[in-house]
């Protein structure tokens, strides 16, 4: 059962009607509607902090009540135009037969210069949660830097995947060794099959440490604002970061909801200090990986 159906569950006059589509093509929709006059969406639920942020930077969003957004991190909510309600760490997936936690640098930039990387590691570069990291690198530490790691990397021979689940497939089947992917993926390969070799690193204080969020905001104009804000209010319940948490293995947005198996806790971990508003610029990112011939 997905968390929807469990809201219709409980309210008989919940009826959401939902359109599915990636969180970017989503945005672009919602500014366009809004633009002509009004969206028909009431809430906009993105898989990320920039289409999020997209959407409210362009004015089409409403203010969210400090009472419902307060019990988030500050960091989740920079501007209460939008709420994390499930976070996802940047992580490194790594085959036990072949690393220890120990091998695992902790500075994402140490992956280009050490040798036994070297043919080892794979990466889903078309992928949005991988573009976000990039993002993350170039707001942090300029478009240089950044070309230089991505450049650093190809020479590194990674093996290209359309996607992080399969990348961290990969380190469990034992075809690579470790690669970059949410931290997430790594979970489901282990509910799937328990003696995977997979383990998970973190890196500290750099774009590899990224949390990025799913999150929501109201659109501006909706008649139901009233209703989409106890959606949203409900969507941070304890329940709720329940389900996120043991259903989709992500991080909960709210104190006291663990996050699942020996995952670190949010709080444990050392993400960098950046606006992940920014992480909505996404254009410069994606001529860059163009550039240095990564896409």
């Amino acid at each position: 059962m997905n968390l929807m159906s469990l809201f219709e569950d409980i309210y008989p006059e919940f009826s959401p009607r939902i359109r599915l589509a990636p969180s970017p093509q989503l945005a672009n929709t919602i500014i366009e509607e809004t633009r002509g006059g009004a969206s028909p969406a009431d809430v906009f639920w993105a898989v990320d902090a920039g289409s999020l942020g997209v959407v409210a930077k362009a004015g089409a969003t409403s203010t969210l009540p400090k009472e419902v957004v307060n019990t988030v991190p500050k960091t989740f909510h920079p501007n209460d135009q939008w709420v994390g309600i499930a976070g996802r760490a940047r992580s490194i997936p790594y085959n036990t037969e072949q690393f220890s936690d120990a091998d695992i640098p902790t500075d994402i930039f140490a992956f280009p210069r050490e040798e036994r990387f070297s043919g080892v590691m794979g990466w889903a570069p078309t992928y949005e949660a991988f573009q976000a990291f990039v993002t993350a690198m170039r707001v942090l530490n300029g478009e240089q830097k950044t070309k230089q790691w991505l450049r650093g990397m190809l020479d590194q021979e990674p093996t290209e995947y359309p996607d992080e689940f399969l990348v961290s497939n990969a380190v469990a089947d034992g075809e690579i060794d470790a690669g970059f992917a949410n931290h997430y993926y790594a979970l489901r390969v282990k509910t799937a099959r328990p003696k995977a070799p997979i383990e998970l690193a973190f890196t500290n204080n750099d774009a590899g440490a990224l949390i990025n969020v799913a999150g929501v905001e109201v659109i501006q104009g909706t008649k139901k604002k009233a209703l989409a804000v106890a959606f949203i209010r409900h969507l941070l319940s304890v329940e709720a970061q329940e389900y996120f948490a043991t259903r989709a293995f992500d991080y909960p947005m709210i104190p006291g909801v663990p996050p699942v198996g020996d995952l670190p806790r949010i709080n444990e971990l050392n993400p960098p200090n950046i606006d992940l508003a920014k992480l909505a610029d996404l254009q410069p990112t994606l001529a860059l990986m163009r550039e240095v011939g990564v896409l």
